[in-house]
C-alpha cells in the first residue's frame, strides 16, 4: 500500500491529534504518502483533503480537538454516497484509510472496505463507550476534566451547605460517571446500567445527614438526564438547598492527558502497521492493556460489561 488516508469523525475527543500524528508518521517511515482529510466522511465525499508531511503534524500532540475536523455524514448511510466516497479514493490514489472515531466511524468503515477500501477504525470518544475495547482516546482526560470540575462545584456546596446534582457526558454508558464519581467522592452515583430509586438516594442523604455530613454530591450519567427534576425532587424530599449542573461540551476539550497521547500514539501506530499489510475491515483496540484489533463487523456485535464491582464499592465508601 502506498498511499493512506486518515480521517476524524464523530464527537471529537483529547488524543485525536496525537493519533493522527502517529498514523502520519509511521506511514511515512514505511513510504507511504499520507492523505489527510478534513471533516470526516463529508470531506472524503467532497475531495476535501491534502497531501501531508511530517511538519503537518509538528506541535499538535498536546492539543485538544482534531486538526482535521469532524462532522457528521448523512450522505454516507446510502449507496449512492459510499460510491461517491469510494471513487474520491480512486480518485485521490487513496488505497487504505484510517477512520479515527466511534460506532458510526466504524460502521462507515466496515461499508467502505466492503466496498474495495480497506479501513481500519481506532476508538476516539470520550464516552468509553466502544465494546470491543477497554479503553477509548479521550477517555481519561474527560475523566480528569469531569473531576476537576466537580471538585469546584464542591467548594461552593460546602459554602452553602448545598447539594450538587452534577450531569456528566457519556452518552448511554455510566463509565464516565461511575469513575468520577468515585474521584470526587460523591454520595450517590446514577447510571443507566444500574437500578436506583429516589427512595434509596433520599435514605442515603439522611443518614449521612445525621452522621454529621453537610454538603452532598451527586454524579448524573448523560443517559439518565432529568438532572433538573432529580435536584427539585432531592430539594422536595430533603429540605436541603439543591442546584443541578450539566458540565456539557467542556469536557471533550483541553490537553490530553498523558495516557491519551501515549494510547492515542500506539493505537494510531498499529493501524497503519495493518494497512501495511493490506489488511482492511478491522478496528483497534485494547484488552489487557495490549493493542489488539477485530473485525469491524464482530467488534459492532460486542457487549460491553459495566463494572458493577467498582459501582458497589462507590457505595461502599461514600455516605
Amino acid at each position: 500500500m502506498k498511499t493512506i488516508g486518515v480521517l476524524t469523525s464523530g464527537g471529537d475527543a483529547p488524543g485525536m491529534n496525537a493519533a493522527i500524528r502517529a498514523v502520519t508518521r509511521t506511514a511515512i517511515r514505511k513510504g507511504m504518502r499520507v492523505i489527510g482529510i478534513r471533516r470526516g466522511y463529508n470531506g472524503l465525499i467532497k475531495g476535501d483533503m491534502f497531501e501531508m508531511n511530517d511538519r503537518s503534524v509538528s506541535d499538535i500532540i498536546q492539543k485538544g480537538g482534531t486538526i482535521l475536523y469532524t462532522a457528521r455524514c448523512p450522505e454516507f448511510r446510502y449507496e449512492e454516497g459510499l460510491q461517491k466516497a469510494k471513487q474520491a479514493c480512486i480518485d485521490a490514489g487513496i488505497e487504505g484509510i484510517v477512520a479515527i472515531g466511534g460506532d458510526g466511524s466504524f460502521r462507515g468503515a466496515a461499508d467502505l472496505s466492503e466496498r474495495g477500501i480497506p479501513c481500519v477504525g481506532v476508538p476516539g470518544t470520550i464516552d468509553n463507550d466502544i465494546d470491543c475495547t477497554e479503553y477509548t482516546i479521550g477517555y481519561d482526560t474527560a475523566m480528569n476534566t469531569a473531576m476537576e470540575m466537580v471538585d469546584k462545584l464542591r467548594d461552593t456546596a460546602q459554602s452553602h451547605e448545598r447539594c450538587s446534582v452534577v450531569e456528566v457526558m457519556g452518552r448511554n454508558a455510566g463509565y464516565l460517571a461511575l469513575n468520577t464519581g468515585i474521584a470526587c467522592g460523591a454520595s450517590f452515583i446514577i447510571t443507566s446500567e444500574m437500578e436506583y430509586s429516589m427512595d434509596s438516594l433520599v435514605a442515603k442523604i439522611n443518614s449521612s445527614r445525621k452522621l454529621g455530613k453537610e454538603h452532598f454530591i451527586v454524579v448524573v450519567a448523560e443517559g439518565i438526564g432529568n438532572s433538573e427534576c432529580i435536584a427539585e425532587q432531592i430539594e422536595k424530599a430533603t429540605g436541603i438547598e439543591t442546584r443541578a449542573t450539566i458540565l456539557g461540551h467542556v469536557q471533550r476539550g483541553g490537553r490530553p492527558t498523558v495516557r491519551d497521547r501515549v494510547v492515542a500514539s500506539e493505537m494510531g501506530n498499529y493501524a497503519v502497521d495493518l494497512l501495511e499489510k493490506d489488511i482492511g475491515n478491522r478496528v483497534v483496540g485494547m484488552q489487557d492493556n495490549k493493542i489488539v484489533d477485530f473485525d469491524i463487523q464482530e467488534a459492532l456485535k460486542m457487549k460491553k460489561k459495566f463494572t458493577e464491582e467498582l459501582y458497589d464499592i462507590a457505595n461502599e465508601i461514600s455516605f
